[in-house]
């Protein structure tokens, strides 16, 4: 179901020699978000009082691990991995099961009336302001785009969002439940326009 690599193994071990007593401990391993944009786990040291109905008990390496029944369910083949970084320390989660956006080309008739809706509809509009918009993702009727060009970084992005695209996508394409902005704005270096502080 998990694997641990040798690196996550030992640091695990290495937690459990700083208890006083390590008897009867377990690791509790959960996804705390299986979202795509930002998939999240925990791992906490919990004793045998704090294992509840329905978890999953597993041994891996030597390692008791507690897994309650919905992340027992997104978990099988994820690999746990050790990792030092400038950043900071801490265990990586390599999971199959939530794939991140855009990991999968889009094909199928949804996908090709999403990318006209956006061809022909939203992008002639944003480059008037030096933007784009790309299609990453459509997941569960749920259309994740990345914005571009003068869109990244504007201020405006969420204006743009929610009284643009969203509005356009709601009139052309009923069945498309939300669209979710997956722009990194930090990063953008030269919006078109940028609020006044």
């Amino acid at each position: 179901m998990i694997e641990f690599t040798e690196a996550a193994r030992e640091r695990m071990l290495a937690f459990f020699a700083e208890e006083e007593d390590s008897a009867g401990l377990a690791v509790r391993v959960s996804v705390t978000s299986p979202s795509p944009l930002a998939p999240a786990y925990e791992m906490s040291l919990i004793e045998a009082h704090e294992v509840e109905e329905g978890d999953e008990r597993v041994s891996v390496d030597g390692i008791d691990l507690v897994i309650d029944p919905e992340s027992a369910r997104i978990l099988p083949g994820t690999r746990i991995d050790w990792v030092d970084a400038i950043e900071g320390s801490g265990f990586k989660f390599e999971n199959p099961n939530i794939q991140p956006l855009g990991a999968e080309p889009l094909d199928g008739p949804l996908a090709e009336r999403v990318q006209r809706v956006i061809d022909e509809h939203i992008n002639p509009g944003v480059a008037m302001h030096g933007g784009a918009i790309r299609l990453v993702d459509i997941r569960d009727n749920v259309v994740y785009v990345q914005m571009g060009g003068g869109c990244q970084g504007c201020g405006m992005a969420s204006v743009t969002l929610t009284q643009g695209i969203k509005q356009v996508f709601t009139r052309m394409l009923p069945e498309i439940v939300d669209i979710q902005d997956v722009t990194d704005h930090a990063a953008g270096a030269d919006p078109y326009f940028s609020p006044q502080k």
